[in-house]
């Protein structure tokens, strides 16, 4: 077994930081080099390149925000309790948001501009793992007679997710956890329309955070 290296993981999680809170243009080797107190030689012995470091504080950023997302669906219920807290997982997005910044797939895509493929296409996969996580949720309500076998599970999955990231934009420009919170409320209104037994939430309390 390899032997974990402290140090790139210190240059990721500083690195990862950085991108999400500046910007990936914005931010220089320079200031990762202060960020983690290590000099340039350091850095470079484990990254060829900025690029490389883009990529591999993505892929961390992005397993960090699904660990957020699983835990809240872990703590739900049933169906529409599942996709509430998931739904609650960005609700303070100005104030305390998962990873200090934003969420990265929105801001990957807000910042891309085409001129880094191999970066466009993790946020597009992440995008992907997102919608998909969102629907294994509403299938497992499927199955379990909660939600109507009629339901198209990837259109409202994708819906949500889709909506989502709009209320998070939305937030970020307001200063205001309003878009957040009419989203909350859409997405349960949204979800009762799907269900049989539109009685039997079971909605449990959103834990402050």
């Amino acid at each position: 077994m390899n032997k974990p290296d402290d140090v790139r993981e210190k240059i990721i999680n500083e690195a990862m930081l950085l991108f999400n809170t500046r910007g990936i243009a914005q931010t220089s080797i320079q200031d990762i080099m202060k960020a983690t107190a290590l000099p340039k030689g350091a850095i470079y012995r484990r990254f060829e390149n900025k690029e490389m470091i883009v990529l591999a504080a993505f892929e961390r950023a992005k397993g960090i925000l699904l660990d957020f997302f699983v835990q809240a669906e872990q703590e739900g219920t049933n169906v529409l309790d599942k996709l509430m807290k998931v739904s609650a997982v960005y609700r303070d997005a100005v104030n305390n948001p998962p990873i200090p910044g934003g969420c990265p797939m929105l801001n990957t895509a807000v910042e891309s501009d085409g001129s880094f493929p191999e970066l466009q296409q993790k946020a597009h996969e992440a995008y992907q793992v997102m919608v998909q996580f969102m629907r294994s949720i509403i299938d497992q309500g499927i199955r379990n007679a909660e939600i109507r076998p009629d339901t198209d599970a990837i259109e409202l999955a994708s819906f949500l997710t889709d909506s989502m990231e709009g209320a998070i934009m939305a937030s970020r420009l307001t200063g205001s956890a309003d878009p957040i919170q009419r989203y909350m409320k859409y997405v349960e209104r949204l979800v009762r329309s799907c269900m049989i037994d539109v009685k039997n939430t079971g909605l449990t309390k959103q834990r402050n955070g």
